[in-house]
């Protein structure tokens, strides 16, 4: 008796062959940069190989000058350069595809393909949202900090509201003192629910007793130890709040020239936002930076927009290559114009007032990508009736010249 199709074992090519289709390499840009301004508008690269990258600087001119002929020749001052070298970091995400729940659907094309692009959008959000969170940190994974000792409760509570956006319900997290120090005893817990108003988290099980206020938050696998960071250093690491110390960045001592090797650091945390935002625009431009984009949270945004009033200029920042543009705010700087954009993705408090001429996010390949070397986007699970699709990136941030670029706190 012939077959019916319900009998008919699901065909693997033609599983495969329908996701390649359907995720065209235009439709997985509109994903990750829809919803992600930073990393939709900063310049790319996308032939990062080798073992790592070098990005010269320039911070200083020779010295042999001098009214005196003598004493002009005499000195012995040359060319100040350093040479950041930019290795790449990995990271993955995973869509786990029952065999079971896609036959049940082979029926209904229509609903075989939601299924499929459901779990696989999914972990394509994932690793945008973590590649775009990354752009904005210090290399060290966190992702938000504890604004009092939560005890052996099963709940705490964010130092930042704003922060929750980088919290998932079913993500696993780990807490650790500070970026330096080891993780806290007792494991990771996993997130089982979220109160977006208030910060307020839930977990799985009670947290470790030795827990305390200002502890930092990771998702688990993310962080490591201070000497081995495994996440991209994002504009906190290049930006710091701090003048940087004597100690290498990519092979740098930044501490030769804070400002120059290290940005501008501006508080503006007793200004208005405008009034903040024009006084660091003003030290860049001294320093002979062009600041020409800037990006922020959502709170700062709309007290900037409200605080402006009927002087408010609204203006559209566009990502290169791609059909998708971010709203924003203008206002005019010393050395230009300065489009302000919120992103999700941002520090709280914190606004980044960036040339972004400057900057690259340096990838093998696309970043994100599938990892599809094989030319197969969905793997058969060996020991399971079930299928996976991996998603990745390697890649790094890069500044060529981290000097026309500020941090500016607001807190």
């Amino acid at each position: 008796m012939a077959a019916s199709v319900s009998d008919t074992p699901l065909d693997f090519n033609t599983v495969n062959q329908a996701v390649k289709i359907h995720y065209k390499p235009l439709r997985v840009q509109n994903m990750v940069y829809r919803n992600n301004p930073f990393l939709g508008v900063v310049p790319k690269y996308t032939k990062f190989g080798g073992l790592s990258m070098p990005i010269p600087v320039r911070y200083h001119d020779p010295q042999r000058r001098s009214a005196t002929f003598a004493t002009g020749q005499g000195n012995s001052s040359t060319s100040g350069v350093e040479q950041f070298s930019i290795t790449r970091v990995r990271d993955y995400s995973f869509a786990y595809i029952n065999g079971e729940t896609i036959q049940a659907t082979r029926g209904d094309n229509n609903a075989f393909l939601q299924y499929l692009t459901m779990e696989i959008d999914g972990a394509m959000n994932s690793l945008t949202r973590s590649l775009a969170v990354s752009l904005y940190g210090d290399g060290s994974g966190k992702i938000g900090s504890l604004s009092a000792d939560p005890g052996t409760g099963t709940t705490f509570t964010l130092a930042s509201t704003e922060e929750v956006t980088n919290f998932e319900v079913g993500m696993s997290v780990v807490f650790a003192a500070n970026s330096t120090s080891a993780h806290r005893a007792g494991g990771a817990r996993t997130i089982s629910a979220i109160n977006r108003d208030t910060g307020v988290i839930t977990v799985s099980a009670a947290l470790d007793a030795a827990l305390a206020a200002a502890d930092l938050v990771f998702q688990e696998g993310d962080y490591v130890s201070a000497s081995d960071r495994i996440k991209v250093t994002g504009l906190d690491g290049w930006l710091p709040a701090a003048a940087p110390s004597s100690a290498a960045f990519f092979g740098v001592n930044r501490a030769q020239d804070a400002t120059r090797l290290g940005g501008v650091r501006f508080d503006g945390s007793s200004m208005p936002v405008e009034e903040a935002l024009i006084e660091a625009a003003s030290k860049v431009a001294r320093d002979g930076g062009r600041p020409d984009t800037a990006f922020c949270d959502f709170k700062t945004y709309a007290s900037l927009e409200k605080s402006l009033g009927a002087r408010v200029r609204y203006a559209t920042l566009n990502a290169p290559d791609i059909q998708i543009g971010f709203n924003g705010i203008s206002i005019v700087g010393p050395a230009g114009e300065i489009k302000i954009v919120p992103d999700l993705n941002c520090n709280p408090d914190v606004i980044y007032l960036l040339q972004l001429d400057t900057w690259s996010l340096n990838s093998l390949g696309a970043a994100p990508q599938f990892l599809d070397l094989d030319d197969n986007k969905i793997l058969r699970d060996a020991g399971a009736d079930a299928y996976e699709v991996r998603l990745g990136y390697y890649g790094q941030l890069g500044c060529s010249a981290p000097g026309y670029n500020a941090r500016v706190a607001l807190a």
